[in-house]
């Protein structure tokens, strides 16, 4: 039996929810309706799932785009959670990348484990290759992956056992809860020792294997493994290219995509850039926030810029929140901003799509840019900026005299710490969560947004840790470019010719605002 489902239903069954909770008399905050349309979108997916034995195919509004889950018997249980809200207290997965050389495996490893991080889930990537260099192979030539090498054969499965042993220990002595096993894994017997040993030690399985024919995006990709791959660190650009190719032949000598031979797995294959996705066996909460994850994901090549709003008038005297405009100088800014955007290196004929908040000051800030360029705008609310509460409008100094407790307790622990009748930063990367899906299934985007929002979304792409991201300096009049690479997220920043307060405060540090000159606040 098949049954076909649109991607709209999809969203159907997120609008569902939402308007289930107000039919109930249950109105949750604005930053809680996104999470509610991402639980809904999932519940229509494991209820299609539940009700067909053999596959569920999910058809994009895009065409030739789709994707599939095949049931096989699949079991569907109900088990405790623990304090990540995932399983119970001993949930652990390894996540196994699956494919040839320049595929992305890498580049969806390292974004995987940033997005787990970034929600609060310990996670780790053993890359198998960082352990063959490490057992002296640092830059083997394209002959060391050759099938017929026996001798390249046993170093390669040692580094594989090397980070095995290492994966097995971090379970077991870190409490890990979900770690990925970065390599090509492309034979059926390399898949089957992972699959029997995690077994053994207690770990599910979930095999991420990413397929690309498409000549372009493989190109692409042999283009940033010459320039970023420490096995080619040094070498002649060309050379290094060259070898790759061959060890491309290599592998494809020996490579065997997960087949029919392996429908017990719990997998996800991602074909050409996820425009097919096909998913087998999926059996728990984790293993489908993961496999949801993934399919959002591409390899092409992109860049985001992030922003904040130009300099405001509750800038100037110090106030959090709020829905002021700009200043003088903060509309200065937004006059600037697409020369610096330009500045800061455009492909030709890049379409890039522009972003803002719902509040004043972002979509005042943007609209030269939109203007001049004709990009797209969007604007969203879960871009708005963390809501302060009963402390919205007021100064840091304000707060400490009238809730010095409060001044305190987040100073203790700025993350977790939620204001009164507010946010956290905590309740800001919930409802950032559906924000990030969207960027990451995008290509070219800037976002003009605000501090608190932009701290999260930058601690996204760099893995900053949680306790680290919420006393992180974002300058006023800076616009910061990211470029998701294979091996890391690489930053450049532009600063425009254009004063503006600092609104940092360092931890522990006096909540008094700096005074400005009178004609600054005009």
């Amino acid at each position: 039996m098949a049954f076909q489902v649109s991607v709209p239903l999809l969203y159907f069954g997120g609008t569902l929810f939402f308007y289930l909770s107000a039919i109930l008399g249950v109105y949750p905050p604005y930053f809680l309706c996104a999470l509610l349309y991402f639980c809904g979108s999932l519940a229509v997916l494991f209820t299609v799932s539940l009700l067909c034995p053999q596959r569920v195919t999910v058809v994009s509004p895009f065409p030739g785009s789709h994707f599939s889950v095949q049931r096989n018997q699949t079991r569907y249980f109900y088990r405790k959670t623990n304090k990540f809200g995932i399983q119970s207290d001993d949930s652990k997965i390894c996540v196994v990348m699956v494919g040839l050389p320049a595929r992305g495996k890498s580049l969806i490893a390292g974004k995987a484990m940033r997005y787990l991080a970034w929600v609060g889930i310990p996670a780790r990537v053993f890359n198998v290759g960082s352990y063959r260099r490490k057992q002296g192979t640092p830059q083997p030539p394209a002959e060391f992956f050759d099938p017929q090498n026996s001798e390249g054969e046993k170093m390669r499965q040692a580094a594989a056992q090397a980070a095995m042993d290492d994966m097995l220990r971090w379970f077991k002595q870190d409490r890990g809860v979900v770690s990925i096993f970065d390599a090509t894994n492309s034979t059926r017997r390399r898949r089957q020792w992972i699959y029997e040993t995690c077994a053994n030690a207690g770990i599910e399985t979930l095999f991420v294997e990413s397929i690309c024919d498409d000549e372009d995006l493989i190109m692409n990709n042999i283009r940033e493994v010459k320039t970023t791959s420490p096995d080619y660190r040094g070498q002649d650009p060309e050379a290094a290219a060259l070898d790759f190719r061959t060890r491309i032949r290599n592998y494809e000598m020996s490579y065997e995509t997960i087949g029919e031979q392996e429908k017990n797995f719990t997998y996800v294959k991602l074909v050409n850039v996820g425009s097919t996705v096909i998913i087998n066996q999926i059996k728990d909460y984790l293993s489908s926030r993961l496999v949801y994850y993934v399919q959002n994901l591409h390899i092409k090549p992109r860049s985001i810029w992030l922003s904040r709003h130009g300099e405001s008038e509750f800038n100037l005297t110090g106030k959090i929140g709020g829905d002021s405009g700009l200043s003088p100088r903060g509309e200065a800014y937004a006059k600037a901003l697409p020369s610096l955007l330009k500045k800061s290196g455009v492909p030709p004929d890049t379409k890039i799509v522009i972003w803002t908040s719902t509040l004043k000051r972002t979509i005042q800030s943007a609209r030269h840019l939109a203007a001049e360029t004709g990009y797209e705008k969007l604007e969203w609310k879960a871009l708005d900026e963390l809501d302060s509460g009963v402390c919205d409008g007021l100064t840091y100094e304000e707060i400490a005299d009238k809730y010095p407790e409060d001044f305190a307790a987040r100073d203790e622990d700025k993350y977790n710490y939620r204001y009164r009748g507010g946010e956290s930063y905590r309740d800001v990367v919930i409802r950032l969560e559906p924000i990030i899906m969207e960027l990451e299934r995008s290509e070219n985007v800037i976002i003009v947004t605000h501090q608190a929002v932009l701290r999260c979304i930058y601690a996204y792409f760099l893995n900053t840790p949680q306790e680290q991201s919420p006393w992180m300096e974002v300058p006023l009049h800076t616009l910061i470019k990211l470029t998701p690479r294979a091996y890391g997220t690489e930053e450049q920043r532009f600063k425009a010719d254009i004063p503006a307060v600092s609104t940092w405060r360092g931890k522990g540090t006096s909540a008094k605002h700096q005074d400005y000159p009178a004609d600054l606040k005009k």
